[in-house]
């Protein structure tokens, strides 16, 4: 009887690919016990920078003005965008889906440039100089101002100064953080409405639900299975034959 053929390339591959579920498994872990969301705080404001930065992006192409990011000392946080006129229906749901999508995006984007040395190194450049530049542009808040230029002046030097292996290890760290962030609040995923600087506001699946009208519930269920085909194509794309 023959053996099935692996579906790796390669056995670092499959290494590489274990490795990577178990940062995503630990980091859950993590969020969930009574001190590991102290250690992942830089990382959870890198994610929201990401879900909000998305709501920014996404708005900008749709003709609105990105007027500023703020980020929270309990990781929330908002985009303040507006617009000369009437969004469409399609435009503002975009907008909404861009911040739940945008972490992960950014996460795979971040995987799939860890598997060459060149990628690996203008993926740190870009990001660390992407969070400096926001950082002056749109960023209005202390807790952005401080953690976001550390996370991005820490990533321009690993990419200047770093051993190549400690440049994949960084890119795929932050790869695994994006593409799981969503589970640090999943219930926010399928919930109408969220607290927000002390303050109940509508979710991101409840805007899409007021301009799509089908219910809340429903688009976390789509955006779930986008989720989950993106991270799968980046490991396929990465890792598998």
């Amino acid at each position: 009887m023959s053996r099935g053929r692996s579906a790796f390339r390669t056995e670092a591959d499959r290494r590489e690919v274990t490795l990577l579920i178990m940062i995503g498994v630990i980091t859950i872990l993590l969020w969930h016990s009574p001190y590991g969301a102290y250690l992942l705080y830089p990382f959870s404001i890198l994610a929201t920078w990401f879900h909000e930065m998305g709501h920014g992006l996404a708005a900008m192409a749709f003709g609105s003005q990105f007027e500023r990011l703020v980020i929270f000392s309990d990781g929330s946080g908002y985009a303040l965008y507006y617009s000369a006129e009437q969004q469409s229906r399609v435009a503002m749901a975009s907008i909404a889906a861009a911040g739940l999508l945008g972490p992960t995006v950014a996460g795979c984007l971040l995987i799939l440039a860890s598997r060459n040395h060149r990628t690996t190194q203008i993926a740190l450049l870009a990001l660390g100089a992407a969070l400096l530049a926001s950082t002056l542009i749109w960023v209005r808040s202390t807790t952005g101002w401080v953690i976001l230029p550390s996370i991005g002046a820490a990533l321009l030097i690993i990419a200047l100064k770093g051993r190549p292996s400690h440049k994949r290890l960084a890119v795929q760290f932050l790869g695994v953080q994006g593409c799981i962030s969503i589970y640090r609040d999943f219930g926010y995923l399928f919930s109408e409405g969220g607290n927000l600087g002390g303050r109940q506001q509508l979710s991101d699946t409840g805007h899409i639900e007021r301009a799509l009208f089908l219910p809340y519930w429903f688009w976390g269920i789509v955006i779930t299975a986008l989720i989950a085909i993106m991270v799968f194509y980046a490991l396929k794309r990465a890792h598998l034959r």
